[in-house]
């Protein structure tokens, strides 16, 4: 029975370590785009930017998902809205992507 329980117990600990922001969470799979941000600028958007965050088993995560890299990396002064995608796979391999619009 011990040799059993050893590996569920270590499923059951790495299941959902990988985390990242959503309204709602799927235990196999997580794939949600969602607003987080809308300014007052009344100019159509011609720019979209992105900027992404990655964690592994939520050990360790890298990137800059800030607002500021998603615009900068897009060439945006203007912004006129934000969306956010976040992504799960597993609870391994978790993104959380800003996704800036603007002008």
């Amino acid at each position: 029975m011990k040799n059993f329980l050893w590996p569920l117990a270590l499923a059951t600990m790495l299941t959902g370590c990988a985390t990242a922001v959503s309204p709602i969470n799927g235990g196999f799979y997580t794939n949600v785009k969602a607003p987080m941000l809308v300014t007052d600028n009344p100019d159509k958007p011609t720019k979209i930017g992105r900027a992404s965050v990655r964690t592994i088993l939520g050990v360790y995560a890298v990137g800059d998902a800030s607002i500021e890299a998603a615009a900068k990396n897009a060439g945006i002064t203007r912004i006129h809205h934000v969306d956010y995608q976040s992504e799960n796979i597993l609870g391994v391999v978790a993104d959380f992507t800003v996704i800036v619009y603007g002008n």
